[in-house]
Parts: C-alpha cells; sequence; structure tokens
C-alpha cells in the first residue's frame, strides 16, 4: 500500500511498537516523541495518516492536532489517537478537535493495520 504515517508518542516504546506493527505492512513510519517534535517531522514529510498520543511532554495531543489542522495542507490527512485514555469526553474533545478515529492502549497490531487502510482508502 505505500502509505506514510507519522507517529507522535512520548514513548520509545510505543513509537518502536508502532514501527514493527507497521513497517511489514508496507508502511513507511516517521516518528516524533512529542507534538513540537510532531510538527518539525510533519514540516519534513507528507504524511497520508498521522498516529498521535495524548498525553505527552512540551505539546500534548489536543495541541498537535490543532496545529496539524491549522495548515492547510493537513486539513483533511487523517489523524488517529493512540492512548491508554478511554474516557468518553476526551473522545469528544479529540473528534471536535479533528481527530478521524480513537484507538486505545494496548493495540492489536492487525487492527491497527486495518484501521489505517480503511481512514486512508
Amino acid at each position: 500500500m505505500g502509505l506514510e504515517i507519522l507517529a507522535v508518542d512520548d514513548s520509545r516504546t510505543m513509537r518502536d511498537m508502532i514501527r514493527l506493527a507497521l513497517e511489514p505492512a508496507g508502511f513507511t513510519v516517521h516518528t516524533a516523541d512529542d507534538g513540537i517534535h510532531g510538527t518539525e517531522v510533519l514540516a519534513k514529510t507528507a504524511p497520508d495518516v498521522i498516529i498521535t498520543d495524548i498525553n505527552m511532554p512540551r505539546m500534548d495531543g489536543f495541541g498537535f492536532i490543532d496545529a496539524v489542522r491549522d495548515q492547510s495542507a493537513y486539513k483533511t490527512t487523517p489523524i488517529l489517537v493512540l492512548t491508554t485514555e478511554a474516557a468518553p469526553e476526551l473522545k469528544m474533545r479529540a473528534r471536535s478537535a479533528g481527530a478521524t478515529g480513537w484507538i486505545v492502549k494496548p493495540f492489536d497490531p492487525a487492527k491497527l493495520v486495518k484501521a489505517l487502510q480503511m481512514v486512508a482508502g
């Protein structure tokens, strides 16, 4: 499929798990360790889908989603939130900020691949 993914998470383990889940399925994975780093990586890449955590230092996932949606090139780029949070009010806040979907950690690698293929389709 050859999709480019930007994965933003402050956990190195989680970034590695995302990479290990997606690269064998043919995705190219770019990573960043918080929202500010995510905006820097975004400026150098053109991801088809963005995955972001919510709880991160410097700039959290909500701030990052806002920063992405403020750029005209990424107004419609699918954004999946991948987080340990499951509270309905956080899901609603993420959706109103512009998130496309919500996946709760720990994630099933096959389901993540399927979700990415669906939103990018």
